[in-house]
């Protein structure tokens, strides 16, 4: 797929990644903090086919992707935050290309611990702080792959038209190499709890 630039050089810095699917419980790759964290603006949909991890191409699973909302009337999407040190990226970097390679989007997005207490009401001064609505400002920039419904996304799913169960029984029925398309949505139902989602 296409890749816009990024903001970091592998070659050189070091570089956050969001987890808000298998990477959550996953991980796979080297890292030197975590937190837990929310991307506002976002909610997470199981839209984008999986032909190479969790079905096949005659009969695709269903994985999660990030799907634009109003951050102001819709919850943020909830996950885990990696920080890549500068000696890993370039390797970690190659990685999750390969690892993401359905996904047509490569994406830098802020992400917020949550926490709203009232005293972090939209001002100037609160901004300045990195305190918004969503809570205080934990990453700028975090790396995130994400399905589009673009015409280079060969394997976008969208809505399906029976709703959830057209969901549910597409998810039961797939199998890939890296396992049952089930076994993927009960270790994202177990990793989001664990996180208190």
């Amino acid at each position: 797929m296409p890749r816009a630039p990024l903001t970091f050089d592998p070659a050189t810095d070091s570089f956050w990644v969001f987890g808000y699917g298998s990477i959550v419980w996953k991980v796979g790759f080297e890292y030197e903090e975590r937190v837990i964290c929310c991307a506002p603006g976002f909610r997470r949909r199981f839209y984008q086919g999986s032909t190479d991890h969790r079905g096949t191409v005659e009969r695709p699973g269903r994985t999660v992707t990030l799907e634009r909302c109003d951050p102001d009337s819709e919850p943020p999407c909830w996950g885990a935050a990696y920080k890549v040190s500068a000696k890993h990226a370039k390797r970690v970097l190659e990685l999750l290309e390969t690892r993401e390679k359905q996904y047509d989007a490569r994406i830098q997005i802020d992400l917020f611990d949550g926490a709203v207490d009232g005293s972090a009401e939209e001002s100037s001064s609160a901004s300045s702080r990195g305190v918004s609505r969503h809570g205080r400002l934990l990453v700028k920039g975090a790396l995130t792959y994400i399905a589009t419904p673009d015409e280079a996304n060969l394997n976008w799913l969208g809505a399906p038209a029976g709703g959830v169960a057209e969901s549910a029984a597409q998810i039961a029925a797939a199998v890939g190499p890296s396992g049952p398309n089930a076994e993927y949505l009960f270790n994202l139902c177990d990793a989001i709890r664990s996180i208190e989602v």
